[in-house]
């Protein structure tokens, strides 16, 4: 590979990595929140609910993420007949949209577990001495218990970011212009392992950085260490 190739080859690589970085972005921004939501629902005691949920869950973690973005991205089509070719959302069609719902479904199952974990294992005795102090449900819940869960699933939410990062990749699957789907293409125009180095180099250096964000993270919050 020349050097003007491989110039090029980056630039265009470079273009797909704003998708790429768009879906992780997006999918962080809706599966959090909602797997904290779902984290509640599971521990309803509403057995509807819980039961709802817990299916839910198992659904999401039991089938594979590839299926499920298929699903979302056809589903519209062969259950009631309608067109997604149109659909846009500002400058997203909805082959981006169908990523990001598909991602955000499905990670937010897996962090609503964790979430669960990490309010489950608090102490009963936080709850009492905040209803003591006078704090209602909201404030013991938002003000005492959420902190300290937060510090205490931050590295199994961790490992699950990093994991995102590299599960992008399956956005190639519904056609979507992100990094891998490139380094696919120009592979197979050059005949050249290069492309899939370089995809695979740029991977490693956003991991890299997530990895020492979440470590200045946890020192900030190891306030008693």
């Amino acid at each position: 590979m020349t050097k003007e190739l491989l110039i090029s080859s980056c630039q265009q690589l470079l273009s797909g990595f704003e998708f790429t970085l768009g879906i992780f972005a997006f999918t962080l921004i809706f599966s959090l929140p909602l797997g904290l939501l779902v984290a509640r629902g599971r521990m309803s005691k509403n057995i509807v609910v819980a039961s709802l949920v817990r299916f839910y869950i198992s659904v999401m973690r039991g089938t594979p993420l590839m299926l499920q973005l298929l699903l979302v991205y056809y589903g519209p089509y062969y259950l009631f007949g309608t067109s997604t070719g149109g659909i846009k959302i500002g400058p997203f069609n909805y082959r981006f949209i169908a990523a990001i719902i598909g991602f955000s479904l499905n990670y937010a199952a897996y962090f609503a577990e964790i979430f669960r974990g990490g309010i489950q294992s608090m102490p009963k005795g936080q709850y009492e001495a905040a209803q003591v102090l006078g704090f209602t449900k909201s404030q013991t819940y938002f003000k005492i218990i959420l902190p300290q869960v937060i510090k205490r699933v931050l590295p199994s939410v961790a490992n699950e970011v990093i994991t995102l990062v590299k599960d992008t990749s399956l956005a190639q699957v519904l056609s979507v212009s992100e990094m891998f789907f490139i380094a696919s293409s120009l592979a197979s125009k050059q005949v050249s392992i290069m492309p899939f180095l370089v995809a695979g180099l740029f991977y490693y250096i956003m991991n890299a950085l997530i990895e020492m964000m979440i470590t200045k993270i946890e020192k900030k919050m190891s306030y008693y260490s």
